[in-house]
């Protein structure tokens, strides 16, 4: 399940990765007009950039990519849909669809956080940032040849505002107004004290057709085609099998500096399956194109089929430089038997990573500390001075060891069973009140304590199993339980679960997600990304300090005080991290030299390579 990135958030038009925003810090007495925006006012690309420097300009066009989604946004299931609007609460969304709408501006994958002008080719910000003009491009057109005006874009932000999922309506809920003066002008007015880079995740969202939404309800979930203006729209479908996405030929932006070099297939298909193994066995029939591999046992022992040693499927590890992808299992401390800290972090201690990274996973994987793995937001050794500004206000509210070095997860012997970790965890379940009535261990209050992991996939049979079997060793009953897609996302939303697993990719400028994330408001609201329920004051207090820093530097710091806070709190158990892609592919493609730093670019970037899908049949 993903988690909350930007790119999560926006899942936007044309959109490969995170929004960002130019603060407020800096400006000059008078407004100021850009053809960009980024955190910090920090632009690679000047006014009249003809590409960006990571495409190929004669990239062909045609040809077909077919893969299975993997990184999800808004109400989407990664093994099912039955609506095409993936921007509201009900149903399970469908892949592809942020493709077929466009924004007011798009990320530049070799920048941390840098956007370009798209539908809107330039903007400008009153001295006190809660003002933004946008400049629309008159040649911006829907896909029924209907004029995309200021009128569509503030109908879509206020939409998304009032009826949007909750991972875009509680971030841009500082968004006071958007408005329309004229066609081509989009006024958008935030509330004081809003977050440094509210401005721009607003432009990298979705632009809808307000005509086409006239009479309808929004948050129904819905199977007919939306009317968008991206580079693709909707073909062929079949409910919970695969939605496929046709290039649309005479997209309007085809030519913008943001565009060339991109969106070269001539359809992008995304197949669904329920089972990863009958996914596999799928993709090594021909039956996708493009795989990026997941499973460390698969891609250690699967890839010994034909099409492999033939050279047909091609098996690639490529290095990922970008902020680490946060994963572990999330307790939800709305449940009275996590409350604790000790009793949750008791529970961690039960997990023997290096057991299960040697036996299960092939050694592929390094444990996760931090909320900012491989980034420099990542805590440390004892705070600086410059955190220490920061957490000493708030040290009253704070575990002392905040003001030492960071928490991390203790390292097991990697036996399996590490004894004395064990006998670790019993003591702090003593410290908590709990006591031991024969094999069962109880709560203060006399319950036994007992929960469930919940998840959609088998996969974690191999990792849970171990861990629930330690778990029993001191008195804890840990079940797994494996339900389908749909039950999952419902439980999931209502925060109807015990311990739940989160993989989420990191982001090198974080904003305001992290408040939907981690922040007190957001614990109370059902499919909210604040899984764990934290309501911590210091934690919402170093969050607005993270939304509004007006320098990098003080972002990195507010992060690093963030990230200690958090994990003190023992609201997870970490797992692991890589820093590489696995990627297996039929051998039809051809991409640029050097993937973005921030992204594989992954379909846009790519071309279809007729003379190699040719030499392997494919054509």
């Amino acid at each position: 399940m993903s988690g909350p990135t930007r790119r999560r958030v926006v899942g936007g038009a044309g959109a490969l990765a995170a929004a960002s925003v130019l603060p407020r810090a800096g400006l000059a007495e008078g407004p100021r007009r850009s053809h960009g925006l980024s955190s910090f006012g920090e632009l690679k690309y000047g006014p009249d950039f003809a590409r960006f420097d990571y495409v190929n300009p004669e990239a062909p066009r045609g040809g077909s990519f077919s893969a299975q989604l993997v990184q999800t946004f808004g109400n989407q299931a990664f093994d099912t849909f039955d609506t095409l609007n993936p921007y509201v609460f009900r149903g399970n969304g469908a892949a592809g669809i942020n493709l077929t709408f466009d924004s007011l501006m798009v990320r530049a994958l070799d920048e941390p956080d840098a956007l370009y002008g798209l539908v809107a080719r330039s903007v400008e910000i009153n001295p006190d940032g809660l003002t933004y003009r946008f400049s629309l491009r008159p040649q911006a057109r829907f896909h029924d040849g209907t004029t995309l005006t200021a009128r569509d874009a503030a109908f879509s932000l206020t939409t998304l505002k009032e009826k949007g999922h909750p991972s875009i309506s509680q971030v841009i809920r500082d968004l006071a107004e958007a408005s329309a003066e004229g066609d081509e002008t989009l006024v958008v007015r935030f509330a004081p004290g809003r977050s440094r880079d509210l401005p721009l995740v607003i432009a990298q969202l979705p632009i809808f057709s307000a005509a086409s939404y006239a009479g309808r309800d929004f948050e129904e979930p819905t199977l007919q085609a939306p009317l968008g203006s991206g580079p693709y729209r909707v073909g062929r479908l079949d409910i919970g099998r695969f939605i496929e996405l046709e290039r649309v030929p005479d997209y309007w932006a085809a030519e913008l500096p943001v565009m060339v070099g991109q969106n070269n297939f001539d359809q992008i298909r995304y197949e669904y399956f329920r089972d990863r193994q009958v996914a596999f066995e799928a993709f090594k029939g021909g039956a996708f194109t493009y795989r990026q591999e997941f499973t460390s046992r698969i891609w250690a022992t699967g890839y010994d089929f034909p099409a492999v040693r033939e050279g047909r499927v091609r098996r690639e590890t490529l290095p990922d430089a970008s902020p680490a992808s946060i994963q572990g299992w999330y307790f939800n401390t709305r449940r009275e038997a996590f409350r604790d800290p000790r009793i949750r972090e008791a529970i961690g201690l039960c997990f023997d990573f290096p057991w299960t990274n040697r036996t299960t996973m092939f050694g592929a994987y390094a444990r996760t500390t931090s909320f900012f793995e491989k980034t420099e937001a990542m805590a440390k050794g004892p705070p600086s001075p410059e955190e220490l500004a920061l957490l000493e206000p708030l040290r009253d509210r704070l575990p002392p060891e905040v003001f030492g070095e960071p928490w991390s997860p203790a390292v097991a012997d990697g036996s399996g069973q590490d004894r004395s970790l064990l006998a670790r965890a019993v003591a702090l379940l003593k410290e908590a009140g709990c006591t031991r009535d024969g094999s069962v261990l109880r709560l203060a209050n006399g319950k036994p304590l007992e929960f469930e992991f919940l998840d959609t996939d088998s996969v974690w049979e191999p990792v849970v199993q171990p861990f629930a079997k330690n778990l029993g060793l001191i008195g804890i009953r840990a079940r797994q339980r494996t339900v389908d897609a749909a039950q999952y996302q419902a439980r999931v939303r209502d925060f109807d679960f015990d311990v739940v697993s989160r993989a989420s990719s990191g982001d090198p400028t974080p904003g305001p997600e992290l408040r939907e994330a981690y922040g007190s408001r957001a614990a109370d609201i059902a499919g909210s990304n604040n899984l764990a329920g934290i309501r911590d004051g210091a934690v919402d207090a170093l969050l607005d300090r993270i939304a509004t820093a007006a320098s990098r530097a003080e972002l990195t710091i507010a992060a690093r005080a963030l990230d200690r806070v958090l994990r003190a709190g023992r609201y997870w158990i970490p797992m692991w991290s890589s820093s590489t892609y696995r990627l297996a592919t039929w051998d039809v493609f051809g991409r640029p030299a050097e993937p973005p730093r921030y992204g594989l670019g992954t379909p846009g970037l790519w071309w279809f390579d007729e003379a190699r899908a040719k030499r392997i049949g494919r054509n």
